[in-house]
């Protein structure tokens, strides 16, 4: 196995992160709960937004309707400057090609290899008959090499995702969101279900790929020292509404109490 220069190819499009914009948009689902409320939010492109709230409070939702795979009830939803609500096929795919995921579960196929998985992120630039083939081209290939090497997962490169630790797998998740050459990278509680010094390792791969590539990187958290600590900004939401929008760093318990709907008892915290 030949490898390049590590984060050549991811670099290369990495230069021009996109920038969300929501506008009134409310989401109501089919069974009448409103998913969000009038959110209105504006997003520069390069920013690390922690998006902070217990479960229920709209926050998945949020990166959901973001990315198209929960349409808006109401307004208008915006990433570079594309309309996300209404838009359906050949169009919205190619929109989410630009975006990168990385979900809770990790979402791997575990009975085949790492560098596979790494490249389905290749999927929206590859055409159909390459896919069924697994005819990658040896660009893609070698993106996937780079994204791995970035988050230190190369050496894992031929292992089936099935013989992952939890952290593992999410590094692989994070490093077949990079393949994608994103604009934007939305994590929807990424380590929720690591344990506290594997959850700091997933963060900080986050943190490196918006400082280092200058992805915009949203991220939804429940834990409060970690928002704190990652977010350059943090959106704090509650019962689907945005009820904070400040800094990060400087947001207090009383702030975090007001998101939350009640005191901050320790397990809003990564270190209990």
């Amino acid at each position: 196995m030949t490898i390049g220069s590590p984060t050549r190819g991811v670099e290369a499009q990495a230069s021009a992160p996109w920038g969300i914009r929501l506008d009134g948009v409310s989401v109501r689902y089919p069974n009448g709960t409103m998913g969000l409320r009038d959110v209105s939010v504006d997003i520069a492109p390069g920013d690390l937004v922690a998006v902070v709230g217990l479960s229920g409070s709209g926050k998945s939702t949020l990166i959901r309707t973001i990315n198209g795979l929960v349409p808006a009830t109401s307004g208008t939803v915006e990433v570079g400057g594309r309309r996300i609500d209404g838009a359906s096929g050949r169009r919205l795919r190619e929109t989410r090609g630009h975006i990168g995921m990385v979900f809770q579960s990790f979402n791997l196929a575990g009975r085949t290899s790492v560098l596979n998985n790494v490249l389905v992120g290749r999927l929206a630039h590859t055409p159909l008959w390459r896919t069924l083939l697994g005819a990658y081209r040896p660009e893609d290939r070698q993106l996937a090499f780079e994204a791995l090497d970035r988050v230190g997962m190369l050496p894992k490169v031929w292992d089936r995702a099935s013989a992952l630790s939890g952290g593992q797998q999410q590094r692989v998740a994070i490093a077949r969101a990079l393949t994608q050459q994103p604009r934007i990278v939305l994590a929807d509680e990424p380590v929720a279900s690591l344990d506290p010094p594997t959850a700091r390792g997933v963060m900080n791969d986050l943190r490196r790929i918006n400082e280092d590539l200058g992805i915009t990187v949203l991220v939804n958290l429940h834990l409060l020292d970690l928002a704190r600590e990652y977010g350059t900004r943090m959106i704090g939401m509650r019962a689907g509404e945005i009820v904070y929008d400040g800094p990060a760093a400087s947001a207090a318990d009383a702030d975090f109490a007001e998101i939350y709907g009640r005191s901050v008892t320790a397990a809003d915290r990564l270190e209990r």
